[in-house]
């Protein structure tokens, strides 16, 4: 359903409407997920909640939220596509994200960032005040070994 719009750009959260080629091109390119498989891509996606940015009937941006639907969220592919950025779309995406009505009661969220700390701190998110408490498994290059 569209959640919010502006002008002539509309955050829908209706899988059915999301471009997966637009999405798999964009994260195959990424820095977080660069060789993402397309297959991985559904995948997670049919996993997730999502958003997609619109003008018109073309996506433009995205976001997806790995979530237990009670307590934790990790945000995660946020993204606009260039020709879109520098009109305040990524914080405007993150912002109908954020006030989500299903997200109200979230005790925490996460997300990694290479570069856009800036673009999260004013809706809360902050460097992580006790790092010794969290830890990963981190496999480089995951997608680059699949045939």
């Amino acid at each position: 359903m569209i959640l919010d719009k502006r002008e002539e750009f509309e955050v829908d959260d209706e899988k059915s409407r999301l471009d997966l080629n637009v999405i798999h091109a964009f994260l195959n390119e990424s820095y977080w997920a660069v060789g993402i498989p397309m297959e991985v891509v559904v995948q997670s996606i049919a996993g997730s909640d999502c958003f997609g940015v619109y003008r018109e009937d073309a996506q433009i941006g995205f976001a997806r939220v790995v979530t237990d639907n009670a307590t934790f969220a990790y945000l995660c592919d946020v993204f606009v596509l260039p020709d879109y950025r520098d009109q305040g779309l990524g914080k405007w995406l993150v912002e109908t994200v954020m006030q989500y009505s299903n997200y109200q009661s979230f005790r925490r969220w996460l997300l990694a960032t290479r570069d856009a700390h800036e673009l999260y701190r004013p809706f809360g998110f902050t460097d992580l005040e006790t790092p010794a408490k969290f830890m990963e498994i981190k496999r480089k290059d995951v997608y680059m070994s699949e045939g």
